[in-house]
């Protein structure tokens, strides 16, 4: 599973009072001859339990950003320090368990997995870190009153509505306390009123689980329930 992450891996810039700290990140992709800039020394912080919309156009690099703090993919330049864990300059082991630890993801589609029960799709989070069983079970049925779905875990994803579907995964990516919560586009598949109440539901517990939310998004109403909203562009970010 790898190494523990300590101390000697935070970065000695990390600021204190960030639990997502971005500096100077720069990303290229090279095609034949040309190249192109995605980044290019953009920078960024968020606080604990903070909630904040990134906005952008298509293709302007939102979702690349997201690879790029989860460690998913590599920056050409720059660091990504979470809770002072520079995550690119740990090994793949370190950031493999870093990534189960402390951040959880939540998708435009849902990505639960079909063949598992919406209980069993919650605690899976947990497994990976080898959570107690009981505790576990425990963690389900509490999140799942969260969400306002108490009577599902035995349930199939497939027998539920998209916005269901969208609480359980909300649940889910809740499941082990992380202290990151990236959300790509999550109401994008849901219709307006729907995608509303899913994001008032994810922020309200980004918050009340003392998690630090960054969502892309390009529904304003998503938006404008954020605690900060930033935009980006021309490979770089700017404030409302």
């Amino acid at each position: 599973m790898g190494g523990p992450l300590n101390n000697a891996d935070r970065s000695p810039n990390a600021d204190d009072h960030s639990v997502l700290q971005v500096t100077g990140l720069s990303r290229h992709f090279c095609s034949g001859v040309h190249r192109q800039t995605v980044f290019d020394d953009l920078s960024l912080a968020a606080g604990r339990g903070e909630v904040v919309a990134l906005l952008g156009a298509s293709g302007s690099g939102k979702t690349t950003l997201l690879n790029l703090i989860s460690g998913i993919d590599t920056p050409d330049a720059g660091s990504v320090c979470i809770d002072g864990i520079d995550v690119h300059a740990v090994g793949e082991p370190e950031r493999t368990l870093l990534r189960r630890r402390d951040i959880g993801f939540v998708f435009q589609f849902f990505n639960l997995i079909p063949t598992l029960t919406v209980g069993e799709n919650i605690r899976l989070p947990m497994e990976l870190l080898d959570t107690d069983a009981r505790q576990a079970r425990q963690r389900v049925q509490q999140l799942l009153g969260q969400v306002g779905l108490p009577a599902v875990a035995d349930r199939y994803p497939e027998t539920l509505s998209g916005g269901e579907q969208q609480r359980i995964a909300v649940a889910r990516a809740l499941a082990h306390r992380p202290k990151i919560l990236l959300a790509d586009e999550p109401t994008g598949n849901l219709d307006e009123d729907t995608g509303r109440q899913v994001f008032g539901l994810l922020s309200d517990m980004a918050r009340h689980h003392d998690t630090t939310l960054l969502v892309v998004t390009h529904s304003p109403p998503v938006a404008a329930a954020a605690d900060r909203v930033l935009y980006l562009r021309q490979g770089g970010i700017h404030a409302a």
